[in-house]
């Protein structure tokens, strides 16, 4: 091989190098990011508890989604903000949303209807906290708890803060989001999800539930 042709080839061999290094290091960054938000649990006064839609069946909550809207009620019940938000529109078919399906949990043991507000909009996580964010504009609601699994917790903050949101997120600690084993696959699929949205400024069609 020429010495010139040996050149370019090492350089190229640079470039190729300088390119998956940077590539890991902005996919760690991003994997440290999702695991530090997930064991964070902020329970500063807001305005709004704001619950992140999951599954719902003909209006009953799925486990993962109850298990963010007990959390919901505990930071109410705890006085850090005097009203929860529940996000999340419906698939074809749906009866009803899973900021409905939320809301009508939450007032079924025991929160105030006064206290609570649905929106009703999105079936991702993007369009959702849009929708939500045009609401809580509308109502002078601008600091708010993002209550979703820990895993979540960084994508839906990212996303809330784009859109101009004081934020604070408090992770749900126990139901099906937190079992034995399913760590690698949501942190996988949020990985995937953050780096489409860094790069697109759009949704990755990632759904809230592994389990």
């Amino acid at each position: 091989m020429r010495p010139g042709m040996i050149g370019s080839v090492r350089t190229a061999l640079r470039y190729l190098g300088g390119t998956v290094l940077v590539s890991v290091l902005i996919v760690a960054g991003v994997v440290i990011g999702i695991l530090r938000t997930a064991r964070v649990d902020d329970r500063s006064p807001a305005d709004a508890i704001v619950v992140l839609g999951a599954a719902q069946y003909d209006g009953k909550p799925s486990p993962v989604l109850q298990a963010r809207l007990d959390h919901a009620a505990e930071l109410y019940r705890a006085g850090v903000a005097p009203r929860i938000v529940t996000i999340g529109g419906g698939q074809s078919g749906d009866v009803t949303t899973e900021g409905d399906a939320g809301r009508d949990y939450l007032a079924g043991i025991g929160i105030g209807d006064s206290a609570l507000e649905s929106v009703g909009v999105g079936d991702d996580t993007l369009a959702s906290m849009r929708a939500a964010r045009d609401d809580l504009a509308a109502r002078d609601w601008n600091s708010v708890v993002l209550v979703t699994d820990p895993w979540h917790a960084a994508r839906a903050r990212l996303i809330a803060d784009d859109l101009g949101l004081t934020t604070q997120v408090s992770a749900v600690r126990q139901g099906p989001s937190v079992r034995e084993g399913v760590e690698t696959r949501y942190v996988t699929r949020e990985t995937l999800g953050i780096l489409f949205y860094l790069l697109t400024g759009g949704s990755s069609g990632a759904g809230s539930t592994v389990v």
